[in-house]
């Protein structure tokens, strides 16, 4: 069979400008954005510096004003644009900009004008962010869609809970199949008109952030196309600092957000023969933040990301232009100024250890533990694509929305207490816990095998096929212990599908999963849980909405001593779950360690090295690393480069992409291995920092630009056995040979 990966991909970023030495991050592959008429100059500029090279544009929103305006086929399509009840357009940026509903017309336009790129030779298309707003569904266009869909007369979605669920399922559906199209009239032209296997991704949000963004997209729905390759996870500081509940109090916990997010991406692929690829952002878009902000939470995303380890593929940004050529806030707030030369360095050298991460590795909560083992069980929170079908407040007026209102709305809902009153409390405790793919159970096989626990409510999502019960009975009857947290009070029980309508209809589809695994359907004493075994596992239920676990440490704590109380069901009084308030990743002789505060103590964690600290500028070597609460720290374990040593030095870390070359003397000729000679390319003007580790100091380092002694700087620390070259990165890359001593 064809392949749909292809090796030596682990790094990209996309970019508007074309080629510039100050950008040139030296990934694998760019991803040039955008259609308009510069598009196969840009292209070229990136191919002729050896770039392999995709193509990314919006998938609901872009440059299409000539379709909008009539100039393709004659006919004006502003009636395609997403609309609101009042009667106003949903826009990006700019008025012409609208997000659209992606009609069989508008994607014909799309693949016309992306077949462009398919002659300029890109390999790859990425279409992003296929996004319906949730207060949208009223324009003509989605009126008609509704009509053919639905072979019924559209109802406004803000009506009552059915017709709000019914659009919104509307809405990922018109997205999935326009999708389907763009990718199946692209793949076919490529190969028809130049014999060539092209590959489709689509970048998009979480599901947890377009659920607090009120936000529908196809998500899970894309894996049911051949013809999608993958994803890209964006997930950033943006996404990742909205606020949440836990324990009664509101506020940003970006770092447990960002683990949550990345995590859902994750699921949404594993065990599948799809590409997710995890998105970085060493800023974001919001421009009035501090240098010290972005950083701040920039490491906690890369190490949230790094937690999970069945994905070894990055995009390390979006937009390098804006980082390496921007100005932003000093730490004062008194000016803006450009990339501190820093975090500039360190940005180079995560990029740089991310091209080098391994799949796989061992994550574990207790300081110490290198495995999961019987003490950690493996926890999951369901989550499926209808948590996106009802996230509207239908308690207003959106006829006549006020925008105070709105606001207040919004701030209220965006929370989403209801799924993090589940994921929070176990997190928080240093369980690993991952949002697993509800609809995935029948598109994957064994795809639930690897958790031995996980939490399900119907109170904020519905099961869109009733078979996923099935899947879920037969888990639990294996050994699984799922633990259902609900009181029946959602609204949308009562909409139109597969339970509420046929010979035997439920009030409830939670009815449906009692009566499937074989428990009975009565409500225990309230604040307890109800556990009853099923076969080798359990099932457990708690009468309560799952919103009840975010309110206060009370009901977190309820939840966790029912989490232990189910699996000890299973597996015996013996049966326990180490808290902790640290997570740890062992990945090759990378350790990602993020400290949790709010969790089972205060204290910092110390690991015991030697490390190489990649968050810090200088490459420093620390004989030990003390994380205090809120922090995290990504690190190269010295211990696996000493072994590696012989009579030639290790690369431990780089601010830049290293490609060994064959040393050579001046004529030209291969010399003894005691000389080590490299190339080094970064982007130009940024300080380049390598940290190697010896069994002795060199006897001489070479820095060469055009055969041309280059300014640098090195020193060996005894100590460590490690010595740091240092320079600043010139257009086109440097030549770096060592001498090692003794020879």
């Amino acid at each position: 069979m064809l392949l749909r990966q292809r090796p030596g991909e682990k790094t990209a970023f996309q970019e508007i400008a074309p080629y510039d030495a100050a950008i040139d991050l030296q990934t694998d592959m760019v991803l040039v954005y955008g259609i308009d008429d510069t598009m196969e100059e840009r292209i070229r500029s990136w191919t002729d510096e050896g770039y392999r090279v995709g193509l990314m544009t919006g998938t609901a929103w872009g440059e299409y004003q000539p379709y909008l305006t009539g100039q393709i086929d004659g006919k004006l399509h502003w009636d395609e644009a997403q609309t609101r009840a009042n009667g106003t357009r949903l826009i990006h940026e700019t008025d012409d900009v609208p997000y659209m509903v992606p009609t069989v017309s508008f994607s014909d336009f799309v693949a016309g004008r992306l077949k462009k790129a398919v002659d300029a030779g890109v390999e790859a298309f990425y279409m992003e962010e296929p996004e319906f707003w949730v207060e949208a569904g009223y324009s003509p266009a989605f009126q008609r869609e509704w009509e053919l869909f639905y072979n019924e007369p559209w109802m406004p979605p803000h009506q009552s809970p059915d017709a709000q669920y019914r659009a919104s399922k509307l809405k990922a559906e018109l997205y999935k199949q326009a999708l389907e199209r763009i990718c199946s009239s692209l793949k076919s032209y490529a190969k028809h008109t130049y014999g060539r296997q092209i590959r489709f991704f689509v970048p998009t949000h979480s599901l947890i952030n377009y659920c607090q963004w009120r936000i529908v997209s196809p998500e899970s729905k894309l894996m049911d196309v051949s013809g999608i390759d993958g994803y890209i996870a964006q997930v950033w500081t943006g996404t990742s600092r909205v606020p949440n509940v836990y324990a009664g109090v509101r506020k940003e916990r970006t770092f447990e957000t960002a683990y949550l997010e990345y995590g859902v991406m994750q699921e949404l692929v594993r065990g599948s023969d799809r590409r997710m690829w995890l998105l970085h952002d060493p800023i974001e878009d919001h421009p009035g933040r501090t240098w010290d902000d972005y950083r701040m939470n920039y490491k906690k995303t890369v190490v949230a990301s790094l937690l999970h380890p069945h994905i070894d593929h990055y995009e390390v940004t979006p937009w390098p232009h804006r980082i390496y050529k921007g100005k932003y806030l000093s730490s004062d707030h008194n000016k803006k100024v450009p990339l501190p030369e820093d975090y500039g360095t360190t940005l180079l050298t995560v990029i740089n250890a991310l091209q080098h991460m391994p799949l796989g590795g061992t994550v574990s909560a207790p300081v110490g533990v290198q495995q999961e083992g019987p003490s950690q069980p493996r926890m999951g929170v369901l989550v499926a694509d209808s948590c996106m079908y009802q996230r509207l407040d239908l308690t207003l007026d959106w006829d006549n929305i006020k925008e105070d209102e709105r606001f207040a709305s919004e701030m209220e809902h965006i929370t989403w207490d209801a799924f993090f009153g589940l994921a929070m409390p176990l997190l928080k405790h240093g369980a690993p816990v991952r949002p697993v793919q509800l609809d995935n159970v029948r598109r994957i096989p064994h795809y639930l095998s690897p958790y031995d626990i996980l939490l399900l409510s119907y109170e904020f999502m519905k099961p869109e096929y009733m078979d996923v019960h099935y899947a879920l009975a037969q888990w639990v009857q294996a050994g699984g212990v799922l633990l259902y947290v609900g009181d029946g009070s959602d609204a949308y029980h009562g909409v139109r599908e597969w339970w509420s309508e046929g010979q035997h209809s439920y009030a409830n589809p939670a009815h449906h999963l009692f009566e499937t695994i074989g428990v009975p359907l009565e409500a225990p004493p309230e604040g307890e849980a109800l556990i009853t075994n099923v076969g080798k596992g359990a099932f457990a239920y708690l009468h309560e909405h799952p919103a009840a676990f975010a309110s206060s440490e009370a009901g977190a704590d309820r939840l966790r001593e029912t989490v232990l109380a189910a699996l000890q069901s299973v597996h015996g009084a013996d049966a326990r779950w180490d808290r902790s308030h640290a997570l740890i990743a062992h990945r090759g002789p990378y350790v990602a360690a993020a400290v949790l505060d709010e969790g089972v103590s205060a204290e910092p964690v110390r690991l015991e090295g030697p490390f190489v600290d990649l968050f810090d500028g200088r490459l420093a070597v620390r004989a030990h690393v003390v994380i205090q609460p809120g922090d995290q720290a990504l690190l190269v374990d010295l211990n696996h480069a000493y072994a590696a040593m012989s009579e030639r030095p290790v690369l431990v870390a780089a601010a830049g992409r290293v490609t060994e070359l064959p040393a050579a003397d001046s004529s030209g000729n291969e010399v003894a291995c005691s000389m080590c000679c490299y190339s080094i390319r970064g982007p130009e003007g940024v300080g380049a920092m390598l940290r190697f580790a010896a069994a002795g100091a060199p006897g001489r380092v070479t820095v060469e630009l055009d055969g041309k002694p280059y300014p640098h700087e090195w020193e060996w620390e005894a100590a460590s056995s490690t010595f740091a070259v240092s320079f600043v990165h010139p257009a086109g890359g440097v030549r770096l040979t060592m001498e090692m001593a003794g020879t």
